[in-house]
């Protein structure tokens, strides 16, 4: 299977700041890339608001309708794919993690409860009223993005950072979660699990590492997210399989070994559990 691309700022031309933020309408956008909509991925944060057009974006081997509204919220290593209309429309900002964490620098960027990874919903659709409280900073960002203006990067991240704000107060309507606390909690252990699910598949490890009880860590993540930590731990290895079967030409046995899984039988055995297919189905629909 043909590797996909991963991207970065670079690749884009109108990037600025050291090649850590572009800037720009969809259209344009597209007029210069059109290379965005085969399959790949990103290693940077991307903003995406819709304004007119329709369309079919995947994130992650879910699929989302594109209409006026859908605002598109994707973290670095999601792999997706565009199916556009020609009279598609709207705003696009990249941006990496270094830029935003070192401006701000009393917050993160992966603070953001959009940005947290088992909590992630990609998509959100806005109203009217939504969108014209949130469309003028994309328009001030696209012209300050064509001017060279004293202080211009600080104004650029900003605005970026009033768009997310506005964002959060939407996502914060639209959620159910739970005490900050338990909310920093599940976050410390998403950090974790990424550093280290390809080799731990205990809960306890995350506890231990976390200085609290398995159960309360459990209590903590069915009271936020309604699944266990065992089946948060095979989320992220079940997804992570299915990126490096797009992504690289390795069998499944190679696949298993690399997440950890001496056993391949085991593995093929959770993965037709989580995803409803064997691997090798799954890889047989990805090639048709």
């Amino acid at each position: 299977m043909k590797k996909n691309e991963v991207y970065e700022i670079k690749k884009f031309k109108r990037n600025f700041f050291h090649h850590n933020l572009y800037v720009n309408t969809f259209q344009n956008h597209l007029k210069e890339h059109r290379f965005i909509e085969s399959l790949h991925r990103h290693d940077f944060y991307v903003l995406v608001l819709f304004t007119q057009g329709r369309g079919l974006h995947k994130i992650d081997f879910d699929e989302f309708i594109i209409t006026k509204g859908s605002f598109f919220l994707m973290q670095p290593g999601q792999i997706h794919l565009w199916e556009l209309s020609s009279d598609i429309d709207g705003y696009i900002v990249f941006f990496s993690k270094e830029i935003y964490n070192l401006h701000f620098r009393d917050k993160k960027i992966e603070e953001y409860l959009f940005f947290q990874s088992s909590k992630n919903n990609p998509e959100l659709q806005l109203k009217d009223k939504e969108m014209k409280q949130i469309q003028p900073y994309f328009d001030l960002m696209v012209t300050e993005n064509e001017q060279d203006e004293l202080h211009k990067k600080d104004k650029m991240l900003n605005l970026l950072d009033c768009i997310l704000i506005e964002i959060l107060r939407i996502y914060n309507v639209d959620s159910n979660h739970l005490t900050s606390t338990y909310n920093h909690k599940l976050k410390e252990f998403e950090l974790l699990l990424e550093q280290f699910y390809k080799t731990e598949k205990s809960p306890s490890f995350y506890a231990d590492k976390m200085a609290i009880t398995l159960k309360h860590l459990n209590r903590i993540s069915k009271n936020i997210l309604n699944i266990t930590i065992t089946e948060l731990i095979t989320r992220r290895v079940i997804l992570e399989s299915k990126r490096i079967m797009v992504d690289q030409n390795k069998t499944i046995a190679q696949i298993a070994d690399e997440l950890g899984y001496s056993n391949y039988s085991y593995f093929s055995k959770l993965f037709k559990k989580s995803a409803g297919v064997t691997p090798t189905e799954f890889v047989n629909q990805l090639k048709n």
